[in-house]
């Protein structure tokens, strides 16, 4: 088998799909629901972990409880594409809490930024202290996100 390639079969996919749900499922009950020992399911477990396929045990969070009640999403335009652009860009925007995500895309726009906000004053405030200090960005345009439909991390879920 390929290195770069591992093979999972369904009931490793069935593990995760119970591990995506919460990843606080005991042992036990993941062995239960797949017909596993509980040693195998740990072995399974442990493999996916060695191999890379499981990064990280976390949490969701719901933002609003925290005082964050919209979502924007933001696409950028930069003045230059060169590696030092879009390197500093990518730092500037890691430094901002409230970015969720940002992807450089393809297309009209050269990012894609997910941002949590409280309220439009908050991004307001936002845009002016810190995105639109960091040098290079041509152009923007915002959307607030009116209701999210879907939201998943993966598409096993």
């Amino acid at each position: 088998m390929d290195d770069q390639r591992k093979i999972y079969d369904a009931a490793d996919l069935q593990i995760l799909a119970i591990l995506l749900k919460d990843s606080r499922t005991p042992l036990q009950e993941i062995s239960g629901a797949v017909n596993l020992s509980t040693t195998s399911c740990w072995n399974r477990i442990k493999r996916m972990t060695d191999s890379g396929l499981l990064e990280a045990y976390t949490v969701k969070v719901d933002l609003a409880s925290l005082g964050y009640h919209d979502t924007v999403i933001v696409q950028v335009t930069l003045d230059s594409h060169s590696e030092e652009t879009l390197y500093k860009f990518g730092q500037a925007l890691e430094s901002i809490p409230e970015v969720l995500e940002a992807a450089l895309i393809s297309g009209d726009y050269d990012y894609f930024i997910r941002i949590a906000v409280k309220d439009t004053r908050d991004y307001e405030r936002l845009l002016r202290e810190r995105i639109y200090n960091i040098p290079g960005i041509r152009h923007s345009k915002s959307s607030f996100v009116l209701r999210t439909l879907k939201k998943v991390d993966t598409p096993l879920t």
